[in-house]
């Protein structure tokens, strides 16, 4: 893809609701939206808890954006970065957004976003976010699940066999499940798997990261409801029960 076809992404980051630990991860993911030129940490970073942020600002090229706590339980950061993100909005010259945080205020912001056609990545910690902010995002990240899955790369790259487990559950089953149902199929009740991750994505912030894998194909490998089929350079999927 050429320099001038790159999509031109913003990253904005919740200090106080977030890890510096996550940035390499999320700025991986980010890149499959486009070019992030756009990198802005928010928070008091006077306050000791926030200290590591300031240690690598400069290393990933992040702007620190001060709020200082001027009343007590009011947090600034929340509206500085939703005016930010508007203001970028309406300067036409953004075309999708990564939003750190595990905050539920956000919600609005996202909705908004998304409402112009902008695509919104969302990275949270998925015990501490609400279910309101994981679906207005067009896909909602478990950070954890990101920073865990570059540490197993990093300690074992070669021992990756695809088939871990962590997460999947009945609700996740059933989201698949409908999403195959709704794709087209062929006589032997198999759909191309594109279609069912994009008809699964639609309906949720669903992203095969949250499970500790990096394609949709060794997810549904890892489902013993589901049986996957190669034919050329097409992967099908079919239900089983």
């Amino acid at each position: 893809m050429a320099d001038k076809d790159l999509k031109n992404i913003a990253l904005l980051i919740d200090a106080d609701n977030t890890t510096p630990k996550g940035i390499d991860p999320v700025l991986t993911v980010m890149a499959e939206l486009g070019q992030v030129n756009i990198k802005r940490a928010y928070g008091n970073f006077a306050k000791n808890n926030l200290s590591k942020w300031g240690e690598i600002t400069h290393k990933y090229g992040i702007q620190p954006q001060q709020q200082f706590d001027l009343t007590a339980g009011k947090n600034a950061t929340d509206m500085a970065m939703t005016i930010d993100a508007i203001d970028l909005l309406y300067q036409g010259k953004v075309d999708g957004f990564g939003i750190m945080s595990s905050d539920s205020d956000f919600t609005p912001l996202v909705t908004r976003l998304r409402q112009d056609g902008l695509v919104v990545y969302g990275f949270g910690s998925t015990s501490k976010t609400p279910a309101a902010f994981k679906s207005a995002c067009t896909r909602f990240i478990d950070i954890d699940a990101l920073i865990k899955g570059a540490s197993d790369e990093a300690d074992a790259p070669k021992s990756n066999s695809g088939k871990a487990k962590a997460g999947i559950d009945d609700e996740l089953v059933e989201l698949l499940g409908t999403a195959w149902k709704a794709a087209h199929r062929d006589d032997d009740g198999f759909a191309q798997m594109g279609e069912v991750g994009q008809i699964a994505g639609n309906r949720s912030s669903f992203d095969v990261r949250n499970y500790g894998f990096k394609r949709l194909s060794d997810l549904f490998e890892a489902i013993e409801q589901f049986k996957i089929e190669r034919r050329d350079n097409t992967v099908w999927v079919k239900r089983l029960r």
